[in-house]
């Protein structure tokens, strides 16, 4: 874990996350992705089933969802992508927390994922026990989690935010006295604290993608690029975010991708997301943030293994099966909704559409 610099007041340990697997990307012989592809499509008529894919997927994924009908975006905008949508079957590729909210926002609808096992670190970092435990320990305060937690712990929530609403949603709290715990990710809990000077106790939990990215390599990148700029998610270190010319979620960055007058994007997030940003913008050159390791230690060079897991085979696995579908507890995934709803009802008060609260 990194050290923090001291805050006046504890901090919970967040659960280690270890045994993180390895990026392991799929890989077909000639002709075999034409045929999964065209099976795939047929069976998602036959099933009555859309595909939502998150902008970390393979662009094999992305390009199938988009194909056929079913969106590629973060995991709130496919959740209710998903709501909208006649079909009864939703096919999430993406990871766990994400098939789960798409359960929460859809309980009628049945949820398959393409492999079951995709998790996130963030998630993994906050189990519901602990954390419940801890919010336990400070009654007085109020609950604010991020997105890539699990539906137990989005149902010990308050609020669930995403990361472009976060800001303004801490903002309206703080400015009605409210002290807050924020779990799970530490750096995107630091950077809504500075920037809304709110009284936040932060759960210790971090992105093993993001968390990878150094200021160093980017200031060294920046001096061979001069011209180029820099957009940063918020779950990356401080210093990173320091060097930012625009900091957002991922449906954030890939709008400034394509406004930004910049020919040149150094970008620190998932690369998964490069395929949807150069779409949005053509003939601009895309460079990834250097992590923890390029050439030596790197534990995720900027994709999630969890992401990669997602493929062709899985899905059309889940398809012909039915295998690895997300179930929620009712129970549960009524408390869940809750937090969610509050945050969507914000939203609404404060006339931000979709694309203004959209992104993890």
């Amino acid at each position: 874990m990194i050290a923090l610099a001291a805050a006046p007041f504890a901090m919970p340990a967040a659960c280690p996350v270890n045994n993180v697997p390895p990026v392991v990307e799929e890989v077909l012989a000639p002709g075999e992705e034409a045929s999964l592809i065209a099976r795939i499509k047929t069976l998602l008529i036959e099933r009555d089933a859309v595909l939502v894919a998150h902008y970390y997927t393979s662009a094999a994924l992305q390009r199938l969802a988009e194909e056929t009908g079913g969106c590629v975006s973060d995991s709130l905008e496919m959740a209710r992508f998903g709501h909208a949508a006649k079909q009864q079957t939703l096919v999430v590729a993406g990871v766990r927390f994400m098939g789960e909210t798409a359960k929460i926002l859809n309980p009628e609808k049945r949820v398959l994922m393409p492999d079951r096992r995709a998790e996130c670190s963030l998630d993994l970092s906050c189990p519901a026990e602990d954390f419940s435990r801890f919010c336990d320990a400070h009654p007085e305060r109020e609950v604010v989690v991020y997105a890539n937690t699990s539906a137990a712990v989005k149902a010990r929530a308050d609020w669930m935010v995403t990361s472009s609403i976060a800001v303004k949603v801490v903002a309206h709290l703080h400015a009605q006295g409210k002290r807050l715990i924020w779990a799970p990710d530490r750096y995107l809990g630091d950077y809504v604290r500075k920037a809304t000077g709110a009284d936040m106790l932060l759960w210790q939990g971090s992105c093993v993608v993001h968390e990878k990215f150094k200021a160093d390599g980017i200031e060294a990148l920046k001096a061979e690029y001069a011209d180029a700029a820099v957009l940063v998610h918020p779950e990356s270190p401080a210093g990173v975010i320091a060097l930012a010319d625009v900091v957002g979620s991922t449906t954030q960055l890939i709008r400034a991708a394509a406004e930004l007058p910049q020919r040149t994007l150094i970008v620190a997030t998932d690369n998964g997301i490069f395929h949807k940003m150069q779409l949005a913008a053509p003939g601009k050159t895309l460079l990834e943030a250097p992590t923890g390791g390029q050439g030596a230690t790197c534990v995720s060079c900027a994709h999630c293994p969890w992401m990669a897991m997602n493929s062709l085979k899985g899905l059309l696995h889940v398809l012909e099966t039915g295998a690895d579908e997300i179930r929620v507890d009712p129970a549960v995934g009524r408390r869940a909704v809750v937090s969610i709803n509050r945050m969507l009802a914000f939203a609404g008060q404060a006339g931000i559409g979709i694309a203004g609260m959209s992104g993890d």
